[in-house]
């Protein structure tokens, strides 16, 4: 939910630390290398969900899928709410000295623009749970117990495809902002590179998480979920 929230900001990275832009061309747009600020949060989302895949299977994640599904349309009502109810005519230009005259108008914006993103991520994310888990399952029957690493970075390749260009299509070409089909193009290259970045970068953190798993549950235990896991 919180990723739905922060999504709206798109972020250069390269002025972030301060860098000269890359000047990278894609799709016909150059300049710095642009994100949504919710991909911050791509390393907890994979390791939670390769985890809860492994050794909860297909039921686990159908259970936290719709859980995240319920918390952000419970986001979504109370976000659309907050927008519609009367601002106190104070607070309105309370931050003028700060840049923002209008207050009322941000809040709508930021979080206007926030329930668009939402929307599409509860279509993508249904969807990219949906795959990952069935993509995962047929690479596990294929290799056994074995390379836990091709199981989880398969799985989210194929997923984090449909993920990263569903949710800024709703988000950014339907929603308010109407993105250029070529901007919208560039920043979901951009975007599923990173993940996919991430992704491997994390291949150690999940072999650590299953050592940890392991240790804290005997290796009987561990096992006994992984098979269960497996036939579901």
């Amino acid at each position: 939910m919180l990723a739905e929230f922060i999504g709206v900001k798109i972020l250069a990275l390269e002025d972030t630390p301060g860098l000269n832009a890359f000047n990278w061309n894609l799709f016909g747009q150059s300049g710095s290398l642009n994100f949504t600020a919710g991909t911050l949060l791509c390393p907890i989302i994979f390791i939670m969900t390769d985890t809860i895949n492994e050794y909860y299977g297909r039921r686990g994640v159908r259970f936290i899928s719709w859980l995240a599904v319920f918390l952000i349309i419970y986001g979504f009502i109370f976000a659309d709410a907050a927008i519609h109810l009367a601002p106190a005519s104070w607070w309105v230009g309370a931050t003028a000295a700060q840049g923002v005259p209008d207050q009322q108008a941000a809040f709508a914006v930021i979080f206007g623009q926030g329930l668009w993103t939402i929307a599409g991520s509860v279509v993508a994310f249904l969807l990219d749970q949906l795959i990952d888990v069935s993509v995962l399952h047929k690479i596990r029957r294929m290799t056994g117990e074995k390379k836990t690493w091709l199981r989880a970075t398969g799985s989210t390749a194929v997923s984090q495809l449909i993920d990263s260009f569903v949710v800024l299509y709703i988000a950014f070409v339907l929603g308010p902002q109407k993105w250029s089909m070529e901007l919208f193009y560039a920043v979901g290259t951009l975007n599923y590179i990173y993940k996919m970045c991430v992704a491997f970068a994390l291949i150690p953190l999940l072999y650590i998480a299953r050592g940890l798993i392991h240790s804290y549950l005997g290796e009987s235990q561990a096992r006994h979920l992984r098979e269960q896991a497996a036939r579901e």
